[in-house]
């Protein structure tokens, strides 16, 4: 089976029409379906863009988002050797602006030898696949 490891920006471009990038991420969204791609969701992700949906779109849209969310992927959660890992790869970077999310994700991608879903350059510094169409 193919999957991907949904980070933050791309579950909330899809979610915000003012997005620059929901376009992208809608039809992001139509090529993982056509593909039969497992989409992957890390809970740390999902408490993530849930707040972004919550406090840039409101409590109504952050409801019904989560109800899709939660539908459409398979959730996760990390290891604490994944998060000790995401300790590893911030320190690795310190010029860099990578967060413990995102370092959490690549973590995982890399464990799981799965492709992140995402926008971000940071992952490519931190050596994760990225997955991009």
């Amino acid at each position: 089976m193919q999957a991907v490891l949904a980070d933050t920006g791309p579950l909330y471009a899809a979610a915000d029409p003012d997005d620059r990038y929901h376009t992208q991420a809608q039809e992001q969204l139509q090529v993982l379906e056509d593909e039969s791609y497992a989409v992957v969701l890390a809970y740390p992700t999902l408490l993530e863009a849930y707040t972004l949906v919550l406090h840039r779109l409101g409590g109504r849209t952050a409801a019904r988002w989560l109800d899709d969310v939660r539908v459409g992927t398979a959730s996760l959660n990390p290891t604490t050797d994944d998060y000790l890992a995401a300790v590893g790869m911030v320190k690795r970077f310190p010029d860099q602006t990578i967060t413990l999310f995102d370092a959490t994700v690549a973590a995982l991608a890399i464990r799981l030898s799965i492709p992140v879903w995402t926008y971000d350059h940071h992952f490519d510094a931190m050596q994760s696949g990225v997955w991009r169409r």
